[in-house]
């Protein structure tokens, strides 16, 4: 079924899309129309997609092989992508991950691996897709961040470090490209289940006590879709988790007095 007309012949980029979210944002961008450009590191998975996408829709498919922590390699990614596709009209900044350790435990290794990836990989992406935005006067960003980004938890400070990051950058991005219709989305998931946990949550006790809250990342890859190339400030899900972020910004300390017992289910 189509969700978004307006992305027929757009050249999008995506990041983190070997799997998840990415790989089901793929399938809905080309599914209406779209050109694609997979990033990731994990190449057979990327060729396989390819092969999915191409089989079912007739539009352009480019994979990359890209270790998004590595400035070189991202820059060698997006120039080829510019040399064949000729622009981008929507780069969603997807690639991600995070280990869920408290802080005094937490490996150096893991620290500046999830810094790396979720904040500079990010940023770098971006930084090569902003100027031809800028000159053809049009384009969208898309950063996926996180609820974490907005309410940190017990366990996951350094992976909340990153996504409050993430927020910063790409509030500030928006209003600095807002002169020219350039649109920035950030977009705030709870759990989704996906391969994500499989890194974050060695133990699956995390997994097992949030499993029927978790999201599907068809659902969530639709409605990230559905808002490709729409002035969308912000996207958070589930509604009713971002409640608790909302509420954690006006009343902090009552959040964290009420919240803690379920906060430490990590």
């Amino acid at each position: 079924m189509k969700v978004n007309k307006r992305l027929k012949g757009k050249n999008i980029v995506i990041t983190g899309a070997s799997g998840g979210i990415g790989e089901q944002m793929a399938l809905k961008a080309a599914q209406n129309g779209a050109n694609i450009a997979l990033l990731a590191r994990r190449e057979p998975n990327l060729l396989a997609i390819q092969h999915r996408i191409e089989q079912q829709f007739s539009v352009r498919v480019l994979v990359f092989s890209v270790d998004i922590s590595k400035r070189a390699e991202v820059e060698k990614a997006f120039t080829a992508i510019f040399s064949k596709l000729g622009s981008v009209d929507v780069l969603v900044n997807n690639a991600g991950f995070g280990v869920f350790d408290e802080a005094h435990q937490a490996s150096w290794k893991d620290i500046e691996g999830m810094f790396q990836v979720n904040v500079l990989g990010l940023i770098s992406c971006t930084q090569f897709v902003i100027p031809h935005m800028k000159e053809r006067g049009s384009g969208h960003i898309i950063n996926i961040a996180s609820q974490a980004g907005k309410l940190a938890t017990p366990k996951s400070s350094v992976y909340a470090a990153t996504k409050h990051a993430v927020l910063g950058f790409t509030n500030s991005v928006r209003m600095e490209l807002s002169r020219d219709g350039i649109y920035v989305t950030a977009v705030n998931p709870g759990p989704i289940a996906t391969n994500f946990f499989e890194i974050a949550d060695q133990s699956g006790s995390y997994v097992k006590s949030i499993q029927k809250l978790m999201l599907d990342p068809e659902k969530v890859a639709s409605t990230i879709t559905k808002a490709m190339f729409t002035n969308k400030r912000e996207i958070n899900l589930p509604k009713w988790m971002n409640v608790g972020s909302v509420l954690y910004a006006l009343f902090p300390r009552m959040v964290e007095r009420v919240g803690k017992k379920a906060f430490f289910k990590k």
